[in-house]
């Protein structure tokens, strides 16, 4: 892997910004990581560890997926999703919400969602699978610049992320480990804020292959050479990605 750290590594060191990632090659069992235990805005990759936190209070009795939720105007104040745009009053099922807020990233579902679990038990969540450099400020993150400070919004790491989607992995498996996220599992990633994320489990048809999550910070609108932040960004994440693939899957 060594090697492969090191091309990752020289696509991040090209940039003018901040670039973090964990990999875990779930073949050999291998770890790797840069900044792995950096803070950074969480963006929609959040959205993992509030879905986790819904279905173990859907478990424990709390909830049930198929009990109606209203979507109301209090969550339609946001820049992400379908039901933002659509006119409040009407009802759908807690599932399809949780179905919305990962399909879709949509942010309304979303805020509907931690109001119901309670933001206060999703922390406790992350906690309690050891998730100890995630912190959940807001069901809806609120419209801030760019510059904005990290304390003024959900943070979190790429291990963190990392260890989350190697737990649901498991849990899938083992009963143990589902019982540590209080749920069992069954068989896209990014957001505008200060820069782009993604997260995820990577397959080779039905075999896990490794898990990958990167974050990018303080990206610029351009840069020198004109090219778009976001689309740098974007493609340091791709090619990262696939560089994992051509070499992971080989």
């Amino acid at each position: 892997m060594k090697a492969l750290v090191e091309r990752m590594n020289a696509l991040c060191d090209a940039l003018p910004f901040q670039t973090s990632w964990y990999l875990h090659d779930l073949v050999r069992g291998e770890r790797a990581d840069r900044l792995g235990d950096l803070p950074v805005p969480s963006a929609s990759t959040r959205k993992i560890s509030i879905l986790m936190a819904a279905l173990k209070a859907v478990h424990d009795g709390k909830l049930a997926l198929d009990q109606k939720v209203t979507i109301d105007s209090r969550y339609q104040d946001n820049d992400s999703g379908t039901f933002q745009h659509l006119t409040p009053g009407f009802s759908i099922t807690f599932r399809d919400a949780l179905v919305m807020m990962i399909i879709v990233s949509d942010n309304t579902c979303t805020g509907t969602v931690v109001d119901l679990v309670g933001l206060g038990e999703i922390q406790r969540f992350c906690e309690s699978v050891g998730m100890t450099r995630t912190i959940h400020r807001f069901g809806i993150p609120p419209r801030l610049p760019a510059d904005h400070r990290l304390e003024q919004v959900t943070s979190t790491t790429p291990r963190d992320q990392g260890l989350l989607l190697d737990l649901m992995l498991q849990g899938a498996e083992d009963p143990a480990v589902a019982a540590r996220l209080g749920c069992f599992c069954h068989d896209r990633m990014s957001s505008p804020s200060r820069g782009y994320m993604d997260a995820g489990i990577v397959y080779k048809e039905t075999q896990p292959l490794f898990i990958f999550t990167a974050y990018t910070d303080g990206v610029p609108t351009a840069l020198p050479d004109g090219m778009p932040g976001f689309a740098a960004a974007n493609q340091v994440i791709g090619r990262m990605a696939r560089l994992a693939w051509d070499e992971l899957s080989r």
